[in-house]
């Protein structure tokens, strides 16, 4: 958001304020001419961070006026504070459960996880692999595979929430059972991120 051109910024922050709104009262608030807000306008949409809805009646006589709002992927420009709400979230499931509860529900996750891949249980092992990589990568993991003769080698570079599995190692034991889960067998862990590797690598026997 701050690398973006300010009128374009504040119309996302407006539209954000007031859940959708037209080009007159936008044109109105910001000190522009009507012209000028399309224009922004039509350029936020072309990058789809803004739509148009259905169209709203004037209280004046005239052609009734489009209204519009943003899109989801605006929504996510905007400061989030995701890892400090799994921080506090995570210190307190451990401070407060027992090991055995919080391994369950890291457990559970995984399995949440695994099953919105919908893996085909008899895909080929190189199809699964490709499969669970394809998964991993929607999940930001940015995840790949090769063939070292008779053993797969799963990697993934990104730790989507590396700031957060530094203190919550079972952040990562809960990858460890995702792609057991996708993969449907027990892979080796030959290298973490968290440990100071270069990828999280999983090695899977053929």
């Amino acid at each position: 958001m701050q690398s973006m051109q300010p009128t374009r910024r504040r119309i996302l922050e407006l539209l954000r304020d007031c859940q959708g709104t037209t080009v007159d009262d936008l044109a109105s608030t910001i000190g522009l001419t009507t012209a000028t807000v399309r224009h922004h306008l039509d350029i936020l949409a072309q990058e789809g961070l803004v739509e148009m809805q259905k169209a709203q009646h004037r209280g004046t006589p005239g052609r009734p006026q489009h209204v519009w709002t943003l899109t989801p992927c605006a929504l996510e420009r905007f400061p989030k504070n995701y890892q400090s709400l799994s921080l506090m979230l995570l210190d307190e499931i451990q401070g407060s459960l027992p090991p055995d509860v919080a391994e369950r529900i890291s457990q559970g996750v995984a399995e949440r996880m695994a099953a919105q891949a919908h893996i085909n249980a008899h895909a080929s092992p190189e199809q699964r692999m490709t499969a669970a990589v394809d998964y991993l990568n929607t999940c930001g993991y940015v995840a790949d595979w090769v063939q070292e003769e008779n053993q797969f080698v799963l990697r993934t570079r990104n730790c989507p929430y590396h700031e957060v599995s530094v203190r919550h190692s079972e952040l990562c034991n809960m990858d460890l059972m995702l792609v057991a889960k996708l993969l449907g067998t027990q892979p080796q862990v030959r290298e973490r991120m968290s440990d100071g590797g270069t990828a999280c690598c999983y090695v899977i026997k053929i």
